[in-house]
């Protein structure tokens, strides 16, 4: 892994995005909104964001030529650093919009790479991000290698562009090679692993990423997973021993989903995701106080049939009940109903009703309801252990009675 520059102050970002059939106003700040968060999480400072109303992008440059003078003025107006865009660019696109503003330019595949460079701390992870990297470079050459000699830190701008000017695509080409092949020797090493824990339940907390899932596993196997409030604080799989009364589990913590997730990265990512797929039982943590939790929930829904585990017997977990919000409405306001418009036992009732899938809601950082979530992960694991092991089918009785 390249050796990150160090930055001296925060950069100045303006956010940009485009309004479609796809994703009206409200979906389209929504975005923006995560997009700030991400830059946030990157060390940027957004002060600004710019929609357009667009069906498709401008092949040319992403948004109209009215737009691009907008945001222009606002660049000097402001000592903007750089501009980045809700979407995957083009190296069309790339190349037009920074002759255009004259700033450097990100799209929101670039800085999530360059947030799993800076959280990656194994070998294992840096080689995954590196990897993920160069995949987004490759097609890219043409821009980048006109101005390496000029970059600067910051967001955006570690990992290969940082070394030396590498003009050779076939270059590049070898070193996703090497890489490849070293992340398969890390795979095999990471799969004997997974085969020395034996035949214990494994089961693996999925999610959005920030729902919450390292406050839990901290909490479930009383240790010290790295837990933040900002997007992607783990990467690297964590597996802990769980004890629930006297049933023994191994629980993994995974890297967190996103909304618009680069392929490239979930592909890198494969390994880690193996954790996934190899599970038992999946707990699936969203957070009930987000107000497009709904559309986390499907997102994570989409990426687990994308690696083929949606059909794994799994519970769903709603976290941060203790950041719940509710605004009743009025009986005169004729607008949808919202997340916000209904309360936490509506919320509760309507799925429970809607799914037979095992669902609980909680507070990992007030405590709450944990022996209820402890009870049910013990059932359902307790479930998979005597189907693995039913000569041990009496023990459960034995311990039971004892207790």
């Amino acid at each position: 892994m390249i050796e990150e520059r160090i930055k001296k102050e925060s950069e100045v970002a303006i956010l940009v995005g485009i309004i479609n059939s796809e994703q009206d106003e409200t979906k389209a700040k929504e975005y923006l909104d995560e997009l700030a968060f991400l830059a946030r999480t990157a060390g940027a400072i957004p002060i600004r964001h710019f929609t357009q109303r667009l069906e498709n992008p401008n092949p040319k440059t992403f948004v109209g030529s009215g737009k691009l003078i907008e945001i222009t003025n606002c660049i000097k107006e402001n000592d903007v650093d750089l501009v980045i865009f809700d979407d995957e660019l083009s190296p069309t696109q790339l190349r037009n919009i920074e002759k255009e503003l004259q700033v450097r330019i990100l799209d929101r595949t670039n800085l999530i790479l360059d947030i799993f460079a800076a959280r990656a701390q194994t070998a294992h992870a840096k080689v995954q991000v590196e990897l993920a990297q160069y995949q987004y470079l490759l097609p890219r050459l043409t821009r980048m290698w006109t101005h390496l000699e000029r970059q600067r830190g910051g967001i955006g701008m570690r990992g290969p562009g940082e070394t030396q000017i590498e003009t050779d695509r076939r270059i590049i080409l070898d070193k996703i090679s090497r890489l490849k092949e070293k992340l398969k020797h890390i795979d095999r090493q990471m799969k004997t692993q997974r085969r020395n824990r034996g035949k214990m339940v494994r089961v693996a907390l999925v999610g959005y990423t920030n729902v919450g899932k390292s406050t839990l596993m901290n909490l479930l196997s009383k240790s010290e997973v790295f837990a933040e409030n900002k997007l992607f604080a783990t990467l690297d799989t964590t597996v802990r021993k769980v004890v629930v009364r006297n049933l023994p589990f191994l629980m993994s913590d995974t890297v967190g989903f996103i909304r618009k997730l680069p392929h490239d990265l979930v592909e890198s990512f494969k390994s880690t995701l193996d954790e996934v797929r190899e599970a038992d039982l999946l707990v699936h943590v969203v957070d009930i106080s987000h107000p497009a939790f709904q559309d986390q929930l499907d997102t994570v829904n989409r990426t687990l049939t994308e690696i083929d585990s949606s059909q794994k017997k799994h519970i769903v977990v709603f976290n941060k009940i203790d950041a719940f919000t509710y605004i009743p409405k009025d009986e005169d306001d004729l607008t949808p109903r919202t997340r916000e418009n209904d309360s936490l036992e509506d919320l509760q009732k309507m799925w429970m009703a809607k799914t037979d899938v095992s669902t609980i809601f909680i507070s990992a950082i007030e405590k709450t309801n944990i022996d209820n979530l402890k009870e049910l992960l013990y059932e359902e694991v307790k479930k998979i252990h005597i189907t693995r092991f039913p000569y041990n089918d009496f023990l459960f009785d034995y311990y039971e009675e004892e207790e």
